[in-house]
């Protein structure tokens, strides 16, 4: 069965992104990475030699990358396998996009959660230790 291996991301809409980046960055320190969000790095605990990372990103208010859902978050889950895990939410019944993208850093796949909240699901690839 594959499974969530952690939370990969929490991407949010903003009526105004770079007050929202200065705020989050003079109130509370958060670096933000030239591209606009942060990554937090970490180890994994089971192979301390694996640095992951965990994204935080705010998105334009009109962004159309949550749809179809009209919720003004989406949370990223870190997933083993994409291919198996979106067979296994199709074969529950569960409303899974089409479309799979590859990148250098992984790949990422979509579902809708019984709410109606777009879920991006994340297979890392090119982390240190992998």
């Amino acid at each position: 069965m594959a499974k969530v291996t952690g939370i990969g991301g929490m991407f949010f809409k903003a009526r105004d992104v770079d007050a929202i980046r200065s705020w989050y960055a003079e109130q509370l320190g958060v670096p933000l990475e030239e591209w606009g969000s942060w990554d937090f790095p970490w180890r994994d605990r089971e192979n301390p030699e694996r640095v992951g990372k965990t994204v935080w990103g705010p998105f334009p208010a009109d962004t159309d990358y949550f749809a179809p859902s009209d919720s003004s978050f989406m949370f990223n889950f870190r997933v083993d396998d994409l291919d198996a895990m979106l067979a296994q939410l199709r074969a529950a019944g569960v409303h899974v996009e089409d479309k799979v993208e590859e990148y250098e850093y992984g790949k990422f796949g979509w579902a809708i959660d019984p709410e109606g909240t777009k879920i991006e699901l994340w297979e890392p690839r090119g982390e240190e230790g992998q």
